[in-house]
């Protein structure tokens, strides 16, 4: 970025339209909808200006092939358009469900899901004419709140529960396709089946699920041991997940929230753990352990937490610092993965139940702030300003919540670490 004679916004420049959305927890969407009789030469004005802008910072040094637009919003779904943005720069998760859907497209498909809508509308970005602009993702929305009642209310949704339902609603389309695949009459060739090919089992032999883009991506496998403190017999369970979500803690960082989150817990008193092998309730040491990282490591931080004397939710603007490099230990293979961030959504506001999302992504060495039809260049240095605050009652209400990394390949450790060590 010092390449380029382009002066980055300034922090209040950066949060003011946040700011304002956030005290009305509408979002621009419904003003603009509410204005649109009398506003919307000035609005598509706008939109033209802050393309124009960021086309002329980046001048030739344009990334070839690369698309930075927009997203308008329909009434408050910054929560969507947020998510959206860290998605589709999320490269190989872009570049394979294109890839995917230009394989199995079938004309004569009519029906539309949420992968068909996801696609077209990352194709449409990417396909675009223009190099910045803003676009409609007016299918996808009306997609999204036909399949989960939960969004179709203009109500502050929770950009961290979107993202589970999309990642989970996706896989679900692809099991099914595959599954459909395997058993039509045309599926005898492995080039057919949707995710692959698949190896045929023998009679009685349970079909493994077929490993979707959105596994190969997103999914990481966690184990859950538990260490009965009588015989010492150590329980394990295995569980997969898409994305992290740790507990934060006041001027902390995400590698000691990590830290904490595979931390030993004591299991005494009522909590005590049956041991199936003393055959009673015994005390026992419980911990979390990342057995194998994904490709695409997501971390949400739980900024809202219930408060039992308040009964309700309060946000905590907690400082937790996000470093652009991050290295997870898996206990699998005995490997460092090494992790470059490329994305951060984050909340502004006050509260859980009001608000606005914005996304701050990097392309091609580029950080870019994404604020649903407003795109702008900024210096890396900017993405501080998000990690919270450092004392409660602050005006900063601008804070990180989903972290996206990006795998940069595996090291192997000199030394093994001792099963209870916490790495």
């Amino acid at each position: 970025l010092h390449k380029f004679p382009v002066r980055a916004p300034s922090r209040s420049a950066l949060a003011s339209s946040a700011a304002e959305r956030s005290r009305s927890g509408l979002g621009s969407g419904f003003r603009y909808l509410t204005g649109a009789a009398t506003g919307w030469w000035d609005r598509w004005m706008v939109m033209g200006a802050s393309g124009s802008k960021l086309e002329k910072a980046l001048g030739d040094q344009f990334p070839e092939g690369e698309r930075y637009f927009g997203l308008e919003n329909f009434g408050n779904t910054c929560y969507c358009n947020s998510v959206l943005q860290a998605l589709y720069f999320c490269t190989p998760f872009r570049e394979q469900l294109l890839e995917y859907y230009m394989n199995n497209k079938n004309p004569g498909d009519a029906e539309e899901n949420l992968l068909t809508c996801l696609a077209d509308l990352f194709m449409q970005v990417s396909q675009s004419k223009k190099k910045t602009g803003v676009i409609a993702p007016k299918r996808f929305v009306q997609r999204v709140k036909k399949q989960n009642e939960l969004f179709r209310s203009y109500m502050h949704q929770d950009a961290h529960e979107f993202l589970n339902f999309l990642l989970n609603e996706l896989v679900d389309i692809l099991e099914k396709e595959s599954s459909a695949a395997k058993d039509s009459p045309q599926s005898s060739s492995p080039e057919k089946v949707p995710n692959g090919p698949v190896q045929p089992l023998a009679n009685g032999v349970k079909k493994e699920p077929p490993v979707t883009l959105v596994h190969k991506n997103f999914q990481g496998i966690l184990t859950n041991e538990t260490k009965c403190l009588r015989c010492e017999t150590v329980t394990a369970r295995d569980e997969t997940f898409f994305d992290l979500s740790v507990d934060i803690e006041q001027n902390s960082s995400i590698t000691s929230c990590l830290k904490n989150f595979s931390s030993t817990e004591t299991l005494n008193a009522e909590d005590k753990f049956f041991c199936d092998k003393c055959c009673s309730l015994q005390e026992a040491q419980k911990r979390m352990k990342i057995k194998k990282a994904p490709h695409i490591l997501v971390i949400h931080l739980k900024r809202f937490k219930y408060i039992e004397q308040l009964g309700r939710y309060k946000k905590l603007s907690y400082r937790v610092v996000f470093p652009m490099e991050l290295k997870i230990s898996s206990t699998s293979d005995d490997v460092d993965t090494e992790y470059s961030l490329f994305a951060v959504v984050v909340h502004v506001g006050s509260g859980p139940n009001h608000g606005h999302y914005v996304s701050l992504v990097k392309s091609h060495n580029h950080w870019l702030f994404f604020d649903d039809e407003n795109v702008e260049m900024v210096e890396e240095s900017t993405l501080q300003t998000f990690f919270g605050s450092s004392h409660e009652y602050s005006g900063n209400t601008d804070h990180g919540y989903i972290l996206f990394y990006e795998g940069l390949g595996a090291k192997s450790l000199a030394i093994s670490p001792p099963p209870w060590e916490i790495v």
